[in-house]
């Protein structure tokens, strides 16, 4: 699958407005959703997960590299989705899980992350170095020195490639490091600025460098894309669009690598044909991650209001009490919302349940949630839903019931909300059927 990717990317050099979008989740209906779709299209799928996700002691997701390798094709199994056309890919590899610890140490456990991506078999390795340690010197508001990043990013690599011999396809790398905070900023900005070309330059020099320092010549030459702010960025509250005439430079500086494509991180909320210019202007991997579990969460949360005016008619049903189960768990556990919703309770309520950044996507696998969600859909399975409730809560699903364009079943609802969001990328890509892929998508059913 590594080498569609690069078919992809080679296409791109080419002339050819194309390109992939990367589905950042560990979300089980995302998933599912964006198999459904790459299925009745035939192309293949980029899935990723980020260093605290996914990590060697399991990440917030609870699954180490491996696990999550089994949880994905598992997956792919059940929605009959040949796990070969799927890529894997580790985002943000590196020390940021452990920046309260001296570089060192921190340094070590990255290295550890990246040997159990590479040995689970994960493609698309994003090395990602620019985070400070405990012990780095110099203005801690200010970013590590690009050479002190690009020696920390070809140490990482070696690792990579020492791990990676036993893997049927060796590792393709992304560089870079100006991007935002992985899952969007933790505040309102005024203004984006694009990466600017001098810095790109000195970041594809110094890593380039450094490669060569460690002997990774080899290496270097599978460094497919890199990390660049193109002015796009999402918050709480706050969506700044893409401008494609302040990414202009950005444009034309990477015409000149024969290979090398950028990758855009926090699409989420962009325009369709604001990600279609991305496309067009070398932006030829597009990550979205949260818009798609926003999606999700908006369709849970209608049809926790369908529950809610069922019950009183269906009284032998206990309620799944999701929102205020939800809520309670994220009251409980502030850790993965509490920087990012500043304010007073009542803003950080509404923030908990409304926010751009989706920080409820880290609850969603809590026990208690997963127990609340399964009664939800029981209910709604069992109970029928009057068409009147599903125009009400979810409008858009209710005119594709209408025109048969999707099932009476409650994950079709769901899968519909997501691929809504999955559908824009598909139009800014142009991901169309892959030929060589026709055989053994017929061969596995």
């Amino acid at each position: 699958m590594g080498n569609y990717l690069i078919d992809i990317l080679q296409e791109h050099k080419a002339g050819k407005p194309v390109g992939i979008y990367s589905v950042c989740s560990a979300n089980q209906f995302v998933l599912e959703a964006a198999m459904l779709k790459a299925k009745r299209e035939n192309t293949t799928l980029l899935i990723e997960s980020t260093s605290n996700q996914v990590d060697q002691f399991g990440g917030y997701s609870g699954m180490k590299p491996k696990q999550f390798v089994e949880y994905v094709q598992e997956i792919s199994d059940r929605i009959k989705f040949p796990f070969e056309m799927i890529v894997l890919g580790g985002d943000h590899l590196g020390p940021n899980v452990w920046q309260d610890r001296p570089s060192k140490e921190a340094m070590k456990l990255a290295a550890d992350q990246i040997r159990s991506y590479v040995q689970a078999g994960f493609i698309k390795i994003h090395l990602d170095a620019s985070m400070r340690c405990l012990d780095d010197t110099g203005d801690p508001g200010m970013p590590l020195s690009p050479a002190l990043i690009a020696e920390r990013t070809a140490l990482l690599c070696k690792t990579a490639e020492e791990f990676a011999g036993g893997n049927e396809l060796p590792p393709l790398y992304v560089i870079g490091t100006e991007v935002p905070v992985p899952g969007g900023a933790h505040h309102d900005i005024d203004e984006i600025t694009p990466t600017s070309i001098s810095d790109l330059q000195e970041t594809i020099d110094l890593t380039r460098k450094a490669f060569f320092k460690y002997d990774l010549q080899e290496a270097w030459e599978r460094v497919i894309a890199v990390v660049v702010q193109p002015g796009v960025e999402f918050s709480d509250a706050m969506i700044h669009d893409y401008h494609r005439e302040k990414a202009a430079d950005l444009k034309n500086f990477i015409e000149k690598y024969e290979l090398l494509v950028y990758e855009a991180h926090s699409t989420d909320y962009q325009k369709r044909d604001l990600l279609k210019q991305m496309v067009e202007d070398h932006f030829a991997i597009l990550k979205v991650g949260p818009a798609l579990t926003f999606a999700f969460r908006e369709v849970i949360f209608a049809l926790a209001f369908i529950e809610k005016h069922l019950l009183p008619v269906n009284r032998t049903r206990s309620d799944s009490n999701i929102l205020e189960i939800i809520e309670a768990v994220m009251r409980g556990n502030p850790k993965y919302w509490k920087r990012y919703y500043p304010g007073n309770e009542a803003r950080q309520s509404f923030s908990r349940k409304f926010s751009l950044s989706d920080r409820i996507r880290y609850y969603w696998s809590e026990p208690k949630v997963v127990s609340a969600m399964e009664i939800l859909i029981q209910n709604l399975t069992e109970m029928e839903i009057p068409l009147t409730l599903i125009s009400q809560y979810l409008p858009e699903q209710y005119h594709a019931l209408r025109n048969g364009e999707i099932d009476y079943s409650i994950s079709d609802l769901i899968y519909h909300k997501i691929l809504a969001v999955l559908t824009d990328y598909t139009f800014a890509t142009k991901l169309k059927e892959v030929n060589i892929f026709k055989q053994l998508s017929e061969e596995f059913h």
